[in-house]
């Protein structure tokens, strides 16, 4: 359940990444259009919250490393 989680996060931070090219293209620098800072935010809320995931799944055990090589 986690790992989904983590990784529906991930798209979301992808597609507002893909948002956020498009507002740059179309506003073309407009300092009174605010479209790409929200974007940013979002990003930037949704990494921490991937983050913090990330942290409580190797403290909880549910994540952890399984390399052959360890």
């Amino acid at each position: 359940m986690l790992k989904t989680i983590i990784i529906i996060l991930l798209v979301l931070v992808l597609i507002s990444l893909a948002s956020s090219l498009v507002f740059l293209f179309v506003d073309r620098g407009n300092p009174e259009k605010k479209r790409i800072l929200y974007g940013l935010g979002f990003r930037v809320t949704l990494g921490a919250i991937i983050i913090i995931l990330i942290f409580y799944g190797v403290y909880s055990g549910q994540l952890g490393n399984q390399a052959p090589w360890g």
